[in-house]
């Protein structure tokens, strides 16, 4: 079984729907509710867990009723919780999601405990993470933590995953670490100190961004699929087409889908396939820990999207 430790954040979200976004002072009606447990760190170990590996979760949390929501959940999808620390300094994250009836979103967070994670804190995981098969982190923490936990795990031997989201600067010097780094396009661009909606061509900008020391970019493009790129591969996967309801989970279930297949030995663009089918899956139900895909979802539908005569 692939033992996988995702280095990240915990957050407790609020989702609403709204036909229209408000404005500063306008007061909307919404609809489609939604309140539990969220954070790119944690979403991506229970979607690690439910597609079959051995996921393991290094964050902190606070001393407070919002910890209780990451326990169950934790204890209900079979991740190891056993790295997580508790603190009475800051309250555990929360984020508030509004989505459009397109299904498109913004979110605004206060990661709370997640922001005392720094380098000591993810030394403290050192044993864990050196035996683990793949470590995946996200900036949610601090990109200090970040950056150990791609240290550490290239030291221990493990594959490490890189999802930029929310995207800021970055030191070349992480990207050494880095084997495998998953923006989305507007992340790309900030990674760049681009505007996010930069009208450089995407393929060049993930060409420039893989000069500065980047093994492998993957660029995930949403219903364009998601760009490749090594010193070997220049490819575009495509994604499956499905229904829209809600776009907030489809990066974490994307890294989620990468990193198991990957850990299983599946070659890169295989991955990816696997990536994207896990990817489009979390785009067809409202919220994030309902939309993760079981593994047998994803197969599902890999086997209806990448038959062999669709390759």
């Amino acid at each position: 079984m692939t033992k996988i430790t995702v280095v990240g954040s915990f957050a407790v979200g609020l989702t609403i729907r709204t036909g229209t976004m408000p404005v500063f002072g306008e007061t909307l009606r919404g609809s489609d509710f939604n309140f539990g447990p969220g954070g790119k760190g944690s979403n991506q170990a229970v979607g690690t867990a439910r597609l079959g590996a051995k996921s393991s979760l290094v964050t902190c949390l606070g001393q407070d009723h919002l910890a209780a929501v990451a326990d169950d959940l934790y204890k209900s999808e079979g991740v190891d919780g056993s790295g997580i620390r508790r603190t009475e300094h800051k309250a555990t994250g929360a984020g508030v999601i509004v989505l459009n009836d397109a299904g498109e979103n913004f979110i605004i967070l206060d990661m709370g405990a997640n922001d005392l994670m720094d380098a000591a804190f993810v030394d403290d995981q050192q044993e864990r993470i050196a035996n683990s098969d793949i470590v995946m982190t996200v900036l949610e923490i601090p990109v200090e933590a970040a950056t150990r936990a791609m240290e550490l795990g290239k030291r221990g031997g493990a594959r490490t995953i890189l999802n930029p989201a929310p995207a800021t600067a970055l030191p070349d010097s992480l990207f050494a670490h880095v084997d495998y780094l998953t923006p989305n396009e507007t992340e790309l661009r900030i990674l760049m100190g681009l505007s996010p909606d930069d009208a450089t061509p995407t393929r060049e900008l993930a060409g420039r961004l893989r000069d500065r020391g980047i093994g492998t970019v993957i660029v995930t493009m949403g219903p364009g699929g998601a760009l490749v790129l090594t010193d070997e591969i220049d490819a575009m996967v495509r994604t499956p087409r499905v229904d829209v309801v809600d776009t907030t989970g489809a990066g974490d279930a994307f890294n989620s889908g990468l990193a198991v297949a990957l850990g299983e030995g599946r070659d890169l663009l295989d991955a990816v396939r696997f990536a994207t089918c896990c990817g489009a899956h979390a785009c067809t139900k409202l919220g994030v820990i309902p939309s993760l895909p079981s593994r047998e979802q994803a197969d599902a539908l890999f086997d209806t999207h990448w038959t062999k005569e669709k390759l």
